[in-house]
């Protein structure tokens, strides 16, 4: 007979007691009449309150399992007392003001600090104890984001949650791995789910994006959601800096052989947990990944992406409508007509003759439509810029899908990851708004512009009210 390995029996012992005391909590029957919204004020309540570890894995496991059974309306309440009834301890909290106001001493400091912190974070903490209690968090977070615009002071709840959030998705705790046609079958059904820029159609567009020699992706994952990528980035591998979508996502394109790259192109990222918004490790991902693409590929020279800009459709209507001095101000704005003719984008010369005064109202909005806060409007840019990154390029004609052409008329941008810059550039954008970008942008809003008030002031000499069509094709 083998001999009971003490240590072996504590810990059987032990888990089955957070079991059965689990089990009791899941099954306990509610009292007539009561609601999903008392019982789980109960299970936060003796959560908060029990003193055990063993006692309180098994609670939070329970509040979490109440939690997933709730509707909507349930939820929100749920929000509510967490609100109402789980803020700081308003005694303690006088006291310790008072304390503080008649001797500032680290020990009064400290006290202080700790009578501030809401009890609900606390209890969120404790949550976190329960198995899947991470992924519970990121859920309750998402729900609650649907609740703040109808109930303001739920926003208090808010902050907690970024708070922890912030703190436990630190970029020390994550892990990057590359994902690859090897990689799990149920990891690689969520790419094709999360992917938020470019849809990926089926099966054989996923492997069009990972098998081939050129291709690489990589993804954050935390260790409490193994199975959940955080973050993803798809990276082709290219011979100089793309300015079109379709050549990069191409059925028929051949793969290029490794040594004839020097460019990696970042031409998709996209954020999986609308749970974690606002919990930004992006400037993370991207350099950890130029990392690991310079440690397989020395060679590579160039960091780029290859962008959408979401919000340029939208801006230039308003413009438009609005008779912004900043479309005012541009030489051959009236061609932005061309835009209202069904089909332009099918013909190449209406194409061409839109491209130079597109890519001048698109740098516009990019470098001069800013908000109160001095930031671009546009959401991607604001993600790059404040990653330290540089407006490289503007290319009209880029993404002629229907969702390229409703988002931004088929514009698409580069940034550039110039990793001797980066560090600067975050800096004066974080400090003033400052939009870093190339000559060849500075050409766009400067040189192009000069060079076509000439050619403006020439044709007026000549007597010409309008200008040729060929001399559209200034870039």
């Amino acid at each position: 007979m083998n001999a009971i390995n003490p240590e072996n029996a504590f810990w059987s012992d032990l888990f089955a007691r957070i079991a059965e005391r689990g089990r009791q909590w899941l099954g306990r029957p509610l009292p007539a009449g009561a609601s999903a919204e008392s019982r789980i004020g109960e299970l936060a309540s003796s959560l908060i309150s029990t003193k055990g570890e063993a006692s309180g894995v098994a609670l939070a496991r329970a509040l979490v399992a109440q939690w997933k059974s709730m509707d909507k309306p349930a939820r929100r309440a749920w929000f509510e007392m967490l609100a109402q009834d789980f803020g700081p301890d308003a005694e303690k909290l006088t006291d310790a003001v008072g304390q503080w106001q008649a001797q500032p001493t680290p020990a009064a400091a400290q006290k202080l600090h700790a009578a501030a912190e809401p009890l609900r974070q606390e209890l969120l903490r404790r949550i976190n104890l329960a198995p899947g209690g991470t992924a519970a968090l990121v859920e309750m977070r998402q729900e609650l984001l649907t609740h703040l615009r109808d109930t303001p002071a739920l926003e208090a709840v808010e902050a907690d949650f970024v708070h922890l959030l912030t703190s436990w998705f630190n970029r020390g705790f994550l892990l990057l791995r590359p994902i690859d046609w090897a990689s799990p079958a149920n990891v690689l059904e969520k790419i094709i789910h999360y992917e938020a820029v470019h849809e990926i159609k089926d099966w054989n567009d996923l492997r069009r994006r990972l098998a081939p020699r050129d291709r690489r992706c990589f993804a954050f994952f935390h260790p409490q959601m193994p199975d959940e990528p955080l973050i993803f980035v798809e990276v082709a591998l290219t011979s100089g800096i793309p300015g079109n979508i379709g050549e990069l996502l191409s059925e028929e394109r051949t793969a290029l052989e490794l040594p004839s790259t020097d460019t990696a192109v970042f031409y998709s990222i996209s954020n999986t947990q609308v749970g974690l918004k606002g919990v930004s490790f992006g400037n993370f991902l991207i350099k950890q990944v130029v990392e690991e693409l310079l440690r397989e590929m020395p060679w590579l020279k160039t960091f780029v992406t290859l962008s959408p800009v979401p919000g340029f459709a939208s801006w230039l209507k308003t413009a438009r409508q609005d008779d912004s001095p900043l479309l005012a101000a541009l030489p051959d704005n009236e061609r932005l007509a061309g835009l209202d003719q069904s089909g332009w984008q099918e013909n190449a010369e209406d194409r061409e003759a839109l491209a130079p005064v597109l890519r001048q109202a698109a740098a516009t909005y990019l470098l001069q439509a800013k908000g109160a806060n001095r930031r671009p409007l546009d959401p991607v840019a604001r993600f790059h810029l404040g990653n330290g990154a540089r407006l490289e390029r503007i290319h009209a004609s880029a993404d002629l899908s229907a969702k390229g052409l409703r988002q931004s008329h088929g514009v698409m941008v580069n940034y550039l990851y110039d990793l001797g810059a980066i560090e600067k550039n975050h800096e004066d954008y974080a400090d003033s708004g400052e939009v870093a970008h190339s000559s060849a942008i500075r050409k766009i809003l400067a040189g192009d512009l000069s060079a076509n008030m000439l050619t403006r002031n020439v044709q007026s000499l000549l007597g010409s009210e309008k200008p040729r069509k060929k001399e559209a094709k200034i870039s």
